[in-house]
């Protein structure tokens, strides 16, 4: 392991803080339009996918931490002026900084799909069939989704760890359809098998 021990302690800021320097690290100056385009096509596989109020509060934030800074640009005349934000040095060196020391805390999984499931008893079985129905088409639809982002992404020079990170996004909606295909054809056959037992109660009685 590499040794960070001459390095400041990494700044008290939010995760999502870090992931919007974390896209300014790429050394583009980038509006907030354009992070909120990087991040839906990153971020949000895996992590975040924030709303411009969020982006523009975290660059709020990185700029008074004197990790950012901006200018309001008119690209040409009569154009709507923007402003641009560009990582500051003080800033690089604070984002790999966390990059290298910070803690990295297991993922923690929230899946209200299956928490509906494992609340099945209070449910109708047409319902619940619909929410794994829906939970596998939304799988797939980011599954294809992320492919297109990563082809996308492949023209960009200085994004081979995304990538790989794309590449994994993929992967995991592509699982995440298996599986709620395989939790479907399980919810089926106990329904069936149930029906079939309160047959045979009925028979015996």
């Amino acid at each position: 392991m590499a040794d960070h021990a001459d390095e400041e302690a990494p700044l008290p800021l939010p995760a999502t803080s870090w992931a919007v320097l974390g896209l300014l690290s790429f050394g583009a100056e980038l509006s907030g339009y354009d992070l909120k385009k990087w991040a839906d096509a990153s971020l949000r596989y895996f992590y975040w996918s924030p709303s411009f109020s969020q982006i523009y509060a975290e660059l709020r934030r990185l700029e008074a931490a004197g990790c950012a800074t901006s200018r309001l640009v008119t690209p040409e005349a009569g154009a709507r002026p923007k402003r641009l934000y560009r990582i500051t040095d003080a800033g690089l060196a604070a984002v790999r900084t966390w990059a290298r020391q910070a803690p990295v805390d297991p993922p923690m999984l929230k899946h209200p799909p299956l928490l509906r499931l494992w609340l099945g008893h209070l449910a109708e079985a047409d319902d619940l069939r619909g929410t794994l129905d829906a939970h596998r088409a939304d799988a797939e639809r980011l599954r294809a989704r992320a492919a297109a982002d990563l082809a996308l992404a492949a023209d960009e020079p200085d994004w081979a760890y995304p990538l790989l990170a794309l590449r994994w996004s993929e992967r995991y909606y592509a699982a995440q359809a298996e599986l709620a295909a395989g939790l479907r054809a399980d919810l089926d056959a106990m329904l069936a098998a149930r029906g079939e037992r309160r047959a045979t109660r009925a028979d015996q009685g």
